[in-house]
């Protein structure tokens, strides 16, 4: 079982800027796919950036030039930053980690991007 611990979300105003952290309860982190999703009040969760052990980040057209996931498999910890950001941003962010077919979610944490 893998914990995940996401924290970073809050209020912010149209295009500014946070960081979203979620650290991560395995030895074996550098082995897993780790995702940002986000659900937004009445649609479905979907999948904004992901970053697997090899490398090779993909985004959602939607945040594509203003978002960037990072990991730090020291840490054990998966970032994303957030910039310029829309009202249409505002959802509750989650966490993911996968491997093979284990998925693991973190708890989700609220950006909120308003006036």
């Amino acid at each position: 079982q893998v914990q995940l611990v996401e924290s970073g979300g809050g209020l912010v105003q149209p295009g500014g800027s946070l960081r979203l952290s979620c650290a991560a309860s395995t030895i074996w982190f550098s082995s897993y796919t780790m995702g940002w999703y986000r659900q937004a009040p009445g649609k479905q969760r979907e999948l904004i950036a992901a970053i697997p052990p090899g490398g090779n980040i993909n985004y959602a057209n939607s945040v594509k030039g203003r978002f960037t996931i990072s990991k730090d498999n020291a840490k054990n910890t998966v970032y994303l930053q957030m910039n310029s950001l829309k009202p249409e941003d505002t959802a509750v962010y989650y966490c993911n980690a996968r491997l093979g077919t284990k998925h693991y979610w973190g708890q989700g944490t609220q950006v909120t991007v308003s006036s």
